[in-house]
């Protein structure tokens, strides 16, 4: 640690110097810290003599004195507040101060006694010199090694943490960065910092190889250092897997995109010899995965082969070939359609039928096209079969209840279960998701059923389907259903297409369109985007559908009078949703959300409010999950209602904090908690996935060119049940449905089913880049957009 000989008068930057009263708020995770000190010297017009510190820093020990580097903000709640950048923990100045302070319970094994030997020996400077020279410790009696290295090892840990900070500023990394650099490396984080800044990119989540980069550039570091070589390559297969959705990439895409990366603002040629050897680097310290001319991150290398595995083994089973003669189904469906009153067509028989004499059915087909009918048939069918009841209250705690239905998000669970009357979770939920700790069930701890239907199977990537797969038991049928025309997953891989075209699952496509009552043309619609037809009255007002003619610019107020009238007709906020492809621009989600906002739920002047950066959040606001949080059982992509909003002032954690219920399910958010949500008035169509809406309002313009696809468009209009608004330009649309270039994602699954996989598949649980988290549900595939 640099001396502490400078005041802080001789420092021209805002200071505040004080002990700790009270911690307000601690986060131990991030070390975001709100505490009310003592002020004892400043150089800023203070009216009090206590003041508010916030910032990132560890929590404060009340006897210690500490100095805060900043500047004061006027928060409009909490009045002044002293925004912390730096701080350091002044040294005690008196030999009875370094007394005291060793022998506080900062210091374990540090009693006043070894404290006034240690100030005997070494003086009034004695933590400077331990800190400069641990052997000088020898010079104290009674003393021993294993106390002098525990005391010095903790010296530095308190100590320490304030010279990494500054200098971590100095390298350009905020507090909060700086903060996770150190969590991360500890003592070690200056040293790493200085001599290997590419491994940041490696293990600090928010730090990118640009960040890192930059900083290689100042430290004088080559364009061909092999730290900078292998950073990159590890940037750009995370960026095609992340980006691309690509499972793998080629090696001459890999030595390519590396170069093109590594060149960029660099004069210098970068040779593809030494990029070569650091791929061979990377896989010789497991990092990566090659095969044949294939390059993986091991998680999806082993998700694959593992997915394949558990496939081969699920179709191997024979015994439901023959367990019903034709005569028994023929007769049992047909009391199903007469209890039903439905009439069931050939291809829904077919896939009845199918469903209950194999172990695996894929199901597809478009909207209309009765996949729901077909589910609920199964389901009530096999109830018959099997003579077993569909009613959960009928089985015990430690019953099995032979039917399981899942789906992706918890929407198109609950639109599961609204249909077939049974309960369906979301995939985590059955799979009992833990964060970091991942599922509960997997290989070796199985889930219970005998039926798994799963829903939406187009939202699932290749990691968490190998996650269902391996957690399957041996006697389960599996039935997926979904739409292969659809949006594919947003994490790596095209589970169902590649699934569809193996050939090697029985597969019934549902190509009949049932659902046209009351002369509905919104399926037609869809059908027509899914032969990429545009319909010739695209712009001819239709009893469930209509197209607004107008510009980029005027998208926000279109949108709005389109919603305000709904309004007016008695629709709710729940029933209109506004879906829009990018968030940025005038015509972007984030612009439309604050317009909607306005329409919806204005600001009134008794009406609570919290602002969240540029966020205000009210009761009855529309809102929409951003990330997993299995504990409260809500999910990534789950919409919900502010329903309670309380100051910090009234409750005891001392923080705002927002009510949210979740049909039903009330959360509880502070403020640390509000990143994880944001306002669903206007949301992404990838994020309306499995959900369905009586009104959906899309705004459809050529600014959204980079975004605008067949499977897109497709996805969007398909989530309208009742009404369809489109406005925009009709060039834009026309572009959408003829542009079907999305592009083929790089998988290996398709070659591999029709193989046999016999070889064991090693524990897929191997550290993804910063966090292990490709595809997983922390970090879901839904955050990437």
């Amino acid at each position: 640690m640099s001396e502490n000989t400078m005041s802080p008068l001789e420092d021209n930057r805002n200071y505040i110097k004080g002990t700790a009263i009270v911690t307000v708020f601690h986060n131990e995770e991030n070390l975001y810290n709100v505490t009310r000190i003592r002020v004892k010297e400043t150089n800023i017009a203070l009216d009090e003599k206590e003041a508010v510190v916030t910032g990132y820093f560890p929590r404060l020990h009340e006897d210690e004195v500490y100095t805060f580097y900043g500047y004061l903000k006027d928060h409009p709640k909490f009045g002044l507040q002293f925004q912390v950048e730096q701080f350091k923990k002044e040294l005690p100045q008196s030999k009875q101060g370094v007394i005291q302070y060793l022998s506080s319970d900062l210091f374990e094994g540090i009693g006043k006694k070894t404290a006034e030997n240690i100030v005997e020996a070494l003086g009034e400077n004695a933590i400077l010199k331990i800190m400069q020279d641990p052997s000088s410790l020898k010079k104290v009696k009674r003393l021993s090694e294993e106390k002098a290295t525990s005391l010095v090892n903790q010296l530095r840990e308190h100590q320490g943490l304030e010279e990494i900070m500054i200098k971590l500023t100095d390298y350009g990394f905020g507090p909060q960065l700086s903060m996770k650099i150190f969590q991360a490396y500890k003592q070690d984080a200056l040293d790493i910092v200085q001599n290997q800044p590419y491994q940041l990119v490696e293990d600090i989540q928010g730090i990118g190889f640009a960040r890192a980069d930059e900083l290689g550039k100042k430290l004088g570091m080559a364009s061909n250092h092999p730290d900078r070589l292998r950073a990159g390559v590890l940037y750009v297969i995370e960026q095609e897997c992340n980006q691309m959705g690509h499972v793998y990439v080629t090696i001459d895409q890999l030595l390519a995109r590396t170069k093109e990366l590594l060149q960029h603002h660099r004069t210098d040629q970068i040779d593809e010899m030494d990029m070569t050897r650091e791929i061979e680097g990377l896989k010789q310290d497991k990092k990566i995965i090659i095969d044949e001319e294939r390059i993986y991150f091991p998680p999806l290398f082993y998700s694959e082969k593992g997915l394949v595995k558990s496939i081969q083994q699920l179709l191997s089973q024979t015994q439901y070939e023959d367990q019903f003669p034709e005569s028994e189904f023929l007769l049992a469906l047909g009391e199903l359609e007469e209890r039903l009153g439905v009439q069931y067509a050939p291809s829904q028989k077919e896939a009845i039928q199918t469903a209950l004499q194999s172990p695996m059915l894929l199901l597809t087909g478009g909207p209309g096209t009765g996949k729901t009918t077909v589910i609920k048939g199964i389901v009530e069918l096999y109830s018959e079969l099997h003579g077993c009841s569909l009613e959960p209250k009928d089985y015990k705690k430690d019953e099995v209840f032979p039917v399981l239905l899942v789906a992706p998000t918890g929407r198109a669970a609950k639109r599961m279960s609204e249909a077939t009357g049974l309960p369906a979770v979301t995939i985590h939920r059955l799979l009992k998701w833990n964060g970091q700790e991942g599922f509960d069930h997997n290989e070796d701890n199985p889930i219970k059923g005998k039926m798994l239907i799963v829903d939406e199977v187009s939202m699932v990537d290749l990691w968490l389907a190998h996650q269902l797969f391996k957690s399957l038991p041996d006697d389960v049928q599996v039935i997926l259903v979904g739409d292969e025309d659809q949006l594919p997953s947003v994490g790596p891989g095209q589970v169902l297409k590649d699934l569809l075209q193996s050939n090697s699952i029985p597969t019934v496509r549902l190509v009949d369109v049932y659902r046209q009552a009351e002369g509905s043309s919104i399926i037609d619609l869809a059908h027509d985007i899914k032969k990429g037809i545009v319909p010739k009255d695209l712009a001819n007002p239709q009893i469930d559908r209509s197209f607004i003619k107008c510009h980029s610019s005027q998208i926000a107020d279109v949108v709005k009078k389109v919603c305000a009238n709904a309004v007016k007709k008695g629709y709710s906020p729940k029933d209109i949703q506004v879906l829009a492809p990018m968030y940025r621009g005038p015509a972007g989600i984030d612009r439309l959300n604050v317009e909607l906002q306005e329409l919806f739920n204005p600001k009134q002047e008794k009406r609570r409010e919290i602002k969240h950066g540029d966020v205000v959040y009210r009761p009855g606001d529309k809102v929409l999950q951003l990330v997993n949080q299995p504990e409260s059982n809500v999910f990534n992509g789950d919409m919900g209602e502010i329903v309670s909003l309380f100051y910090a002032k009234e409750n005891t954690e001392k923080q705002d904090m927002l009510v949210i219920s979740f049909d039903g399910n009330e959360v509880t958010y502070t403020k640390q908690d509000f990143n994880q949500i944001t306002h669903a008035y206007c949301c992404s169509i990838h994020k309306s996935q499995g959900s369905e809406f009586p009104i959906v309002v899309l705004p459809i313009v050529k600014s959204y060119y980079r975004m605008l696809r067949r499977n897109l468009i497709y996805t969007a209009v398909t989530r309208s049940k009742q009404f369809l608004i489109l406005c925009g330009e009709e060039e834009a649309f026309q572009l959408s449905v003829k542009r079907n270039d999305d592009g083929i994602r790089q998988t290996n699954l398709l070659k591999l089913l029709g193989e046999q996989i016999n070889n064991e598949i090693e524990d897929d649980e191997v550290p993804f880049m910063k966090d292990a988290n490709i595809g997983m549900e922390n970090v879901t595939p839904y955050d990437f957009m």
